[in-house]
């Protein structure tokens, strides 16, 4: 009998303590299933599973054989996609999640352009400022701007995004136009509650991290509402430049502090740990790689 196979079987059974699930979920019968499995006991000399009338649970053999059967078949099933990646062309959906402002303003720029170039990907887009569970979510890919918690991701750092402290020309003209970090103390500002520990904002003065306690009468957690409420005049929001350049650029905002300007915020695309990504992941990751490269555009936009 193919042996990947009975391995195939017995990890299907020892899953779900069931030789029916095992069965259906490939598409055999219950009673090869079993000979499956009873192949792999006679082939090792062990018994796997120690069997009643109504419970199957796995012996102490079984159970480090299950542990080593999964790595060995993970280890076959990326070699063969592997070996099915070389010649494929990105086909078939591509599961994005990214943050609302990112995904309006950028993702939805570079998928127009992506998908001219592989017409057989489709794509499902759903934007979140909640931070993404891959596996749960069903997502293929996610981008997200700021430092990572989760480490049980791969990230890859595509991109970064200035963080500007910005105001209308309206504003300025009613209140005044700060002149150094510790002058916003006397100002309206805006605060972003995912991203604001404190009510402080970071900057750099004398090449060393400074944070200024700020405070103001707007906190939410959408950037871009923020962006809008900053337009009308409200008060000051420290924004990436992703979502404030065009405005800056247009006269809407005008950046202030410039000189005390913070680190950049981190682009990552984040997926699963895989050796082998398909080919729709694999394009997309190095196609957004290399369109921000060497300085992603809203940079320059200020």
């Amino acid at each position: 009998m193919d042996k990947v196979m009975s391995m195939r079987v017995f990890s299907a059974v020892a899953k779900n303590s069931s030789f029916s699930y095992a069965a259906k979920k490939l598409s055999i019968s219950k009673a090869m299933a079993s000979k499956h499995v009873q192949n792999l006991e006679n082939s090792l000399g062990v018994r796997l599973f120690n069997r009643t009338t109504r419970k199957l649970n796995l012996t102490d053999v079984g159970n480090a054989y299950y542990e080593k059967v999964n790595n060995i078949l993970a280890e076959i099933d990326e070699a063969e996609l592997a070996i099915t990646q070389l010649n494929s062309e990105p086909k078939g959906k591509l599961k994005i999640k990214a943050q609302p402002s990112f995904g309006a303003f950028h993702l939805s720029r570079a998928l127009s352009v992506y998908l001219k170039k592989y017409p057989e990907v489709t794509t499902e887009i759903e934007l979140s400022n909640r931070m993404p569970d891959l596996v749960e979510d069903g997502i293929d890919l996610a981008f997200h701007v700021g430092e990572l918690d989760d480490s049980s991701f791969v990230a890859r750092k595509i991109a970064s995004a200035r963080r500007v402290v910005c105001a209308s020309p309206y504003y300025l003209k009613q209140n005044g136009t700060p002149q150094s970090p510790d002058d916003l103390s006397k100002h309206n500002c805006m605060i972003y509650a995912p991203r604001t520990a404190m009510n402080e904002w970071e900057f750099i003065r004398n090449n060393e991290k400074i944070k200024i306690e700020i405070s103001g009468d707007i906190q939410c957690n959408d950037g871009d509402a923020l962006r809008i409420s900053a337009i009308q005049g409200c008060g000051i929001a420290q924004l990436p430049t992703y979502m404030v350049g065009l405005d800056i650029q247009a006269g809407r905002l005008k950046a202030l502090l410039e000189e005390y300007e913070p680190e950049k915020l981190p682009l990552y695309a984040i997926y699963n740990h895989r050796k082998y990504l398909s080919a729709k992941i694999q394009t997309f990751i190095e196609f957004m790689y290399e369109l921000y490269q060497p300085e992603a555009y809203w940079n320059e936009w200020t």
